[in-house]
């Protein structure tokens, strides 16, 4: 049996946003995995990503089952949703990815990585809102780059991309892709990939085949699941960013943010640090 590709991490590898006829999701990891091997279902994809997933979580439940099954590659792509949280940390997601990909690279895994936008600005949240965001999206993508290439991974830097700034490429909630920022995804992967000699396929077409979508039907998205969704992820931020904002505000008005910016890349830096240390990495993630 072919080694499979095992996707890992949060609703953006479930496939939100790339609706598939009869109910469910494909995504960017289903369009990659028919573009590993020679013929499209040569490489068998198991996609245990999960919506609302954290990055320790990915390390304490979806890393175990990923490991029993063998995979040639596997994905992880994770870290959003618990910039979304107010307990955020960011030595708690630097030890949970780190242990991840310790453990896969080290069963000879090839480890795919992608760094997230700012989901503060893809929401077009106001300044006091967004800048914190943003603050700890720079802290989980800076410890994404640096933990990737401590094991060698295959990384794409979605942050980067040109089409990160296109609407069509998203979906209502302006947090997933559409199809076509899906196939957009699942294309770089495969470019990333192919550069390495590691893809079999012809990189997945940017040909949309799901329904297209609809103002109506974006509005009924929004208005039933849509809402529930944001507001299961930031119901506990709520308050918290609330106070974050107030002291962005001070910060702003006193001409001294960049104290939040460099107290930030500390930690990060702190983070990384403590990853070298011995058992840093295995103790922080449990």
């Amino acid at each position: 049996m072919t080694p499979p590709f095992v996707a890992l991490g949060d609703s953006l590898t479930e496939g939100l946003g790339d609706p598939v006829a009869g109910g469910g999701w494909r995504g960017w990891a289903a369009l990659l995995a028919d573009a590993l091997g020679e013929r499209s279902g040569d490489v068998p994809l198991v996609n245990l990503a999960r919506s609302g997933a954290l990055a320790a979580e990915v390390a304490q439940e979806q890393l175990p089952q990923a490991r029993a099954l063998a995979p040639r590659f596997a994905s992880v792509v994770v870290g959003a949703n618990d910039t979304l949280r107010a307990a955020f940390a960011i030595e708690r997601v630097a030890a949970a990815l780190d242990r991840a990909h310790a453990a896969l690279s080290g069963d000879g895994t090839v480890v795919l990585t992608a760094c997230l936008p700012d989901p503060g600005w893809m929401l077009g949240l106001p300044a006091p809102l967004a800048r914190p965001l943003a603050r700890r999206m720079r802290a989980v993508n800076t410890v994404v780059h640096a933990v990737g290439a401590r094991y060698g991974g295959v990384h794409v830097h979605l942050a980067d991309h040109p089409w990160v700034a296109d609407r069509a490429t998203w979906s209502v909630d302006r947090l997933h892709p559409s199809e076509r920022g899906h196939r957009l995804l699942a294309r770089g992967f495969h470019t990333a990939l192919a550069a390495r000699g590691l893809a079999g396929g012809p990189p997945p077409p940017l040909t949309l085949d799901g329904p297209p979508p609809t103002r109506a039907g974006s509005l009924v998205w929004m208005a039933t699941r849509g809402t529930r969704w944001v507001a299961d992820r930031c119901t506990d931020l709520l308050p918290g960013l609330l106070a974050l904002a107030v002291r962005e505000c001070r910060y702003g008005l006193a001409g001294s943010g960049r104290l939040l910016d460099a107290a930030a890349e500390r930690a990060t830096r702190s983070a990384l640090a403590a990853l070298s240390e011995p058992g840093g990495a295995a103790t922080m993630a449990g």
